[in-house]
């Protein structure tokens, strides 16, 4: 093996480590893993792991800041829109983010994560509010009080609340981790579903009646 070769996997084994990581911590739990088992995993040696995380909480910790790192870029077009809302973007975005929740194994698996482990964690989950789900929020009630200002929307109540948009996203999020394949829900129908109930609660009833008249 040439010296560049070797370069190259020394660089790429954190992240073979982090995969084998995530495996063991979705199947077995934090408690449960041991670091034994992600080296073997891995196809490591447990030193291995030591000469890029000093423990097993550390191995953890740098997870969850990965698999972060990769549900944020997933979203990072939602937030790059500067555009003002309405209706269809509004809709575009709420798609795209349901169709990361649906189809995101990891981002998946890192609610499931984060939940089992929020108090042996809570400054993570701490931190993965900060870094994901505040911004996400925070942009969401942007873009309502953008939209009732423009008279896109109505001044609803749901206005005060842009958790509520994400709110069918999580529902869809935590069937699929409960049952998997084991009773399917057809992603597309439901995102419809959500779409057609949030967009009539919060479009003024100008905005709705163009809405329809496109449609038709």
């Amino acid at each position: 093996m040439t010296v560049t070769a070797r370069a190259r996997r020394k660089a790429e084994r954190p992240g073979e480590i982090l995969d084998a990581a995530f495996e063991e911590f979705v199947q077995r739990g934090y408690a449960a893993t041991r670091l034994e088992d992600i080296a073997a995993r891995a196809g490591v040696t447990k030193g291995t792991i030591y000469v890029y995380f000093e423990s097993k909480e550390r191995v953890f910790e740098a997870l969850v800041h990965d698999l972060e790192n990769s549900l944020r870029e997933q979203v990072e077009p939602f937030f790059e829109d500067r555009g003002p809302p309405t209706a269809q973007s509004i809709r575009a975005d709420l798609t795209m983010l349901y169709r990361v929740f649906a189809n995101d194994r990891r981002g998946r698996e890192l609610l499931r994560l984060l939940i089992a482990e929020a108090v042996r964690f809570p400054d993570l989950v701490d931190e993965h509010y900060r870094n994901l789900v505040g911004p996400m929020f925070e942009v969401l009630g942007q873009r309502l009080r953008q939209g009732v200002a423009n008279g896109t929307f109505r001044p609803a109540p749901a206005t005060n609340f842009p958790e509520l948009l994400l709110g069918p996203a999580l529902s869809l999020h935590i069937w699929k981790l409960l049952f998997s394949d084991r009773k399917p829900l057809d992603a597309e129908l439901h995102f419809e579903a959500a779409l057609d109930m949030i967009l009539r609660g919060l479009l003024s009833p100008e905005t709705e009646a163009n809405r329809v008249s496109d449609q038709q």
